[in-house]
């Protein structure tokens, strides 16, 4: 007899099954010890009919970009064929051991153990020690060759494949130089050692040919500290990623129809499960409160530090920290459908996007390696014709030394590092970045247009007046627009059908409902045909309101949103509804005002209701009974003048706007398109979020222009230095050891400079 393995659906022979467990005192057989380890962990999961619904996780179906080039992607590990570089994981690889930083770590090990004592054997004489006459000249040229070997064919084995594969891709980069400049002085020391006779006479008087296995090694060794140094600093721009994978905890507490719980693995939890959070825990996925009371801790994805309230049907985020009380709630988004799924997507797009900056450091590039190999070319031929004797070993020096340190490292890594730091930063403010591009032109906008309704207000209106004409009451226009309002999911209508229910009001089925982009709904109740909506849609139907607008501006003046009712082409009265503003609002504003952007209200709401709202946040220019397309005509009028504009809104309305504008900004808690529409997402849904998100911009670009001028410096006056333009002057000449100490400090400190971004006050 075959049974079926409930946790992979494997037929597996019960008679010949090792592994079995007894289920309600039936034996049940299991294909592997891994699945009915499984089912003893958690049966209650596998045991619903819903457990083969396929479960997505945020940690899978990650991506590997390069840090250089994030265009650059791949499936798996591999590097990069424009620069050579590893590529880094982008989901929840990012938390596992870099196996580069190991591999090159032994390497490095490995390359400075050889290289100390290669180095006193070859400086021994500089100081005064006779070791070479100790053990004979040609003895230690051999020693040398010995402790070099295994670093050049060992050690270096990845630089030159690096090297090698940008010549086959036909993009030359810093592995093109490194393994040019190491080749050169290994290969020269090579032939100096065993064909000494090749070299003219004058380079072999005394001792023989000088040999330059040092300064390969050297070499080797230094820029492997600089890649260890460099990848240690790169793993902790993926700190932020790594703390938002942390903050669900790996089990969730379920509760079963009979009352009893138990912990989960969290990958088995389904949209639907009741769980149980205790005082301390965190939350383990999105959810709906359905009994107790307690404090939240938001702060982890919203950057707000008061605990926010909890009650009864209030939305819970996964990832945020419960407080006091003991919750219990129901499953709504799991998975990667889950608020800290998409942040960490997010961010993870933010770190694979290319900022404008980086297409000056591009072109840069795109000739730089031609013209460093040129460079060095030439540097060869100058001391080979006129260089002092012997002139071969100092036009070796120089060209070897100018490969080293042009390496293009520094200049590549300018912007993205920059970006990717930014963006953990804002992530765990609250400010997600889409975009590398949204973020630098956000810190040069000069204009922000706003919404009004559930930007600058709570988008939480509630009923506040109900007016009825005759021969209509009050009680009866209530639920003629409630019921109408039911088949909607605008703000305004849930306040009507919140205040329908709280007056006792019954609400009635509706047909035909349709809704007015800008102006309100249709429908039918019975056999009456109802219109609720804005003026605009009054007068489209040709209803005659005109006995209701004096009480309708009274209420309009004081921020009231007056919405009228028609019942079969007449006027039946109107309801008004208020939004408060919210308490964040007039600080962010002012905050915004005194960083020079001027700012615009843009509102569908009619003028009155419009300018009562701008008086009392102090905003100068506003537009009232704007559609969607005029939020868009805005936007596109104002870059028409030349400003840089941000968008800022939470609606489907706001759409247009946002796709339209320079930068679009949106509300976590508007809808999906308006996030979807926009580069930059401000999880805490106020506008103290934008005042942060511009202060990080304005960081970031400077932090990135401070990288690249850093970059080109290092390269303008590094390159003739090691050229040898100083030694007719001062003597000086630049060893390739040094020249390679250089490289890798400069993209050292320009990763440094944008690891500073993960402390910035925001």
């Amino acid at each position: 007899m075959k049974q079926t393995d409930p946790v992979c659906g494997m037929e597996v022979g019960i008679e010949s099954a090792k592994h079995v467990l007894d289920v309600g005192g039936e034996p049940q057989a299991f294909c592997s010890a891994a699945c009915k380890a499984k089912y003893a962990a958690d049966p209650y999961f596998y045991r619903s009919a819903n457990h083969r619904k396929p479960l997505s996780s945020v940690t899978t179906n990650s991506l590997w970009i390069c840090p250089m080039h994030p265009e650059v992607q791949s499936e798996t590990p591999d590097l990069c064929p424009e620069c050579g570089m590893a590529l880094e994981p982008t989901g929840a690889e990012i938390t596992q051991d870099n196996s580069e930083l190991r591999d090159f770590t032994r390497r490095l090990i490995l390359s400075a153990g050889l290289a100390v004592p290669l180095m006193i054997l070859t400086m021994a004489p500089m100081v005064g020690l006779p070791l070479r006459e100790w053990i004979g000249h040609r003895t230690a040229v051999y020693l040398e060759f010995l402790l070099a070997l295994p670093v050049v064919l060992w050690a270096a084995l990845p630089f030159f494949a690096r090297g090698w594969a940008s010549v086959v891709n036909r993009s030359p980069n810093m592995w093109t130089l490194i393994s040019m400049g190491v080749a050169a002085a290994f290969l020269y020391s090579l032939v100096a050692t065993f064909l000494p006779s090749v070299f003219p006479k004058e380079m072999r008087m005394g001792h023989g040919v000088g040999t330059y296995y040092e300064s390969a090694v050297v070499i080797i060794a230094l820029v492997f500290l600089g890649q260890v140094l460099e990848l240690r600093a790169r793993e902790r721009t993926g700190d932020a990623i790594r703390g938002l994978l942390d903050l669900a905890p790996p089990t969730a507490r379920r509760v079963l129809p009979d009352g009893s719980e138990y912990d989960a693995p969290l990958e088995n939890i389904l949209a639907g499960d009741r769980l149980r959070v205790r005082p301390g825990d965190s939350i383990p996925v999105d959810g709906r409160v359905i009994d107790g009371r307690s404090s939240v801790d938001e702060s982890m994805v919203t950057g707000e530090p008061i605990p926010v309230a909890k009650h009864p049907d209030d939305l819970v985020t996964g990832g945020t920290l419960n407080q006091a009380g003991s919750l219990t709630i129901e499953a709504t988004k799991v998975g990667e459908e889950t608020v800290l799924a998409e942040i960490i997507r997010l961010v993870s797009a933010a770190r694979m996007s290319r900022a404008p900056s980086q297409a000056l450091a591009d072109r840069v590039s795109s000739f730089f390696v031609p013209a460093v190999v040129v460079a060095a070319a030439l540097a060869f031929l100058v001391w080979l014709l006129v260089g002092p004797e012997p002139s071969i070993a100092f036009a070796l020096v120089t060209s070897v030394s100018v490969l080293i340190i042009a390496c293009p490292c520094a200049l590549g890594l300018a912007s993205p590092i920059s970006i990717t730091t930014a963006a953990g930063r804002g992530a765990q403010v609250g400010v997600l970045i889409k975009d590398a591009e949204a973020l630098e032109t956000l810190a040069v906008v000069d204009t922000v247009v706003v919404d009004k309704t559930g930007t600058l207000t709570e988008g939480k209106p509630r009923l506040t007046h109900v007016h009825a004409l005759a021969p209509f009451d009050g009680m009866m226009v209530l639920e003629l627009a409630g019921s109408l309002e039911n088949g909607s999911e605008h703000p305004l209508a849930e306040a009507i059908v919140r205040g329908t229910k709280d007056s006792g009001a019954v609400l009635q089925p509706t047909s035909e409902f349709a809704a007015v982009v800008g102006q309100g709904v249709t429908g039918t109740v019975g056999d009456q045909a109802l219109a609720l909506g804005n003026l605009a849609l009054m007068e489209g139907l040709g209803v005659d309101v005109e006995p209701l607008l004096d009480d309708v501006a009274a209420l309009q003046s004081a921020g009231n949103t007056v919405m009228f009712l028609s019942v079969n082409g007449s006027a039946a009265g109107f309801i008004a509804v208020a939004d408060r503003i919210k308490a964040t609002t007039p600080d962010a504003l002012k905050a915004l005002q005194q960083q020079g952007l001027s700012v615009i209200m843009a509102t569908g709401d009619n003028e009155r209701t419009a300018k009562a709202v701008a008086e009392q946040l102090g905003i100068k220019d506003f537009r009232a009974n704007v559609m969607p397309e005029d939020k868009h005509a805005l936007v596109q009028s104002l870059k028409a003048q030349g400003r840089r504009v941000a968008m800022v809104g939470d609606g489907v309305n706001d759409a247009p706007a946002l796709a339209g504008s320079d930068v679009g900004i949106a509300m976590s808690t508007g809808s999906g398109v308006a996030v979807e529409s926009a580069g930059i997402t401000l999880l805490n849904g106020d506008l103290s979020g934008l005042v942060r998100a511009r202060k990080l911009a304005r960081a970031t670009v400077w932090n990135i222009r401070q990288n690249l001028f850093f970059a080109f410096v290092y390269n303008g006056l590094g390159i003739p230095v090691a050229a040898g333009v100083l030694y007719p002057l001062l003597g000086i000449l630049l060893a390739p050891m040094l020249a390679a100490a250089a490289m890798s400090f400069s993209s050292l400190c320009i990763i440094l400079n944008a690891l500073r971004l993960g402390r910035l006050q925001l």
